[in-house]
């Protein structure tokens, strides 16, 4: 089971309580810290209550404060997931309160089916995940946010990013046909058209190419 199932009390329970006053005052200073930084969505689609948000590409830790100011300025709780192991007391609750989704890792029950679970228990959940897992990565693509959108029966949004405009957007939602490399492929014409000539971009171009080239319409890591 999820993390959030087990000890001090349900979601349920805990969406009616008031934010810690930790919490709340850093969720201030980040969104201070979005307006400072002069970010300017040009790109403001409609989101779904239930969706999986996709943070492109991930090439610094201000991409935090980017997607939180974002969906703040949408009208948006958006939630993140994180290791059971730091939704311990002391801060729990902070980080419950600041959109954080437990998920234990330990392989009793795999992360897919916790987070699919998640969804059908809340009326709204908009998980931000970042497809290409590290800031390190080359700019390929992890399946993960793929296998969770399918699992739990909800769209792809996809979000963008450019830290040398100071511009971003957040797209159409995309609903999974259940091809990976298909869907892979739209997604990379979405975001080559919003950053054309970005190295991860470009890097996620050809990923998308190699799996329809290879007629991988599964959904591979």
């Amino acid at each position: 089971m999820l993390g959030i199932a087990q000890g001090e009390g349900t979601m349920a329970e805990h969406s009616r309580r008031k934010p810690t006053l930790a919490s709340r005052l850093a969720r201030r200073a980040l969104l201070a810290l979005y307006r400072w930084k002069a970010w300017k969505l040009v790109e403001t689609s409609a989101v779904p209550r239930k969706c999986v948000i996709l943070g492109a590409p991930h090439t610094t830790n201000w991409d935090f404060v980017f997607f939180l100011g974002a969906t703040h300025q949408l009208g948006i709780k958006p939630a993140y997931m994180g290791k059971l192991s730091l939704f311990k007391w002391p801060m729990r609750r902070f980080m419950l309160d600041m959109g954080g989704l437990p998920v234990d890792r330990s392989g009793k029950t795999q992360v897919v089916d916790q987070v699919a679970r998640e969804f059908r228990n809340r009326d709204d959940l908009a998980l931000v995940i970042a497809p290409e897992g590290t800031r390190s990565s080359g700019g390929q693509w992890r399946s993960g946010f793929y296998h969770i959108a399918v699992a739990a029966g909800v769209p792809i949004v996809p979000a963008w990013v450019d830290n040398g405009t100071m511009l971003g957007g957040v797209g159409p939602a995309l609903t999974p046909t259940g091809n990976y490399a298909a869907d892979l492929a739209r997604l990379a014409a979405f975001y080559l058209e919003r950053l054309p000539g970005h190295p991860r971009v470009l890097a996620l171009v050809e990923q998308a190419r190699a799996l329809q080239a290879d007629g991988q319409g599964g959904q591979h890591d």
